[in-house]
């Protein structure tokens, strides 16, 4: 489940010194996201994320890094609160 106002992005800007904000390169790296997920309102899923399986991501919780399975995340940047089940 995806509520309001969620944001997942693949990619940032690089902000190499000596080039041009306007010349830089994007930095892309993929988004894995899990079955059965719940994505609170407002949060954010940054690139290379992984959310596993069951976890749920509180609402505005900033996630950049891996969720594992069955997990509940909270806060910026998102941290275990606790587990389903």
């Amino acid at each position: 489940m995806i509520a309001a106002h969620c944001y997942i992005i693949d990619n940032d800007h690089g902000m190499e010194a000596n080039i041009n904000m306007m010349e830089q390169k994007d930095r892309v790296k993929k988004v894995i996201i899990g079955n059965d997920v719940w994505l609170g309102s407002g949060s954010k899923i940054l690139k290379g994320s992984v959310i596993e399986n069951g976890a749920v991501v509180g609402a505005n919780a900033v996630v950049k890094h891996r969720i594992e399975e069955n997990h509940i995340v909270a806060g910026v940047p998102a941290k275990t609160i606790g587990q389903r089940g």
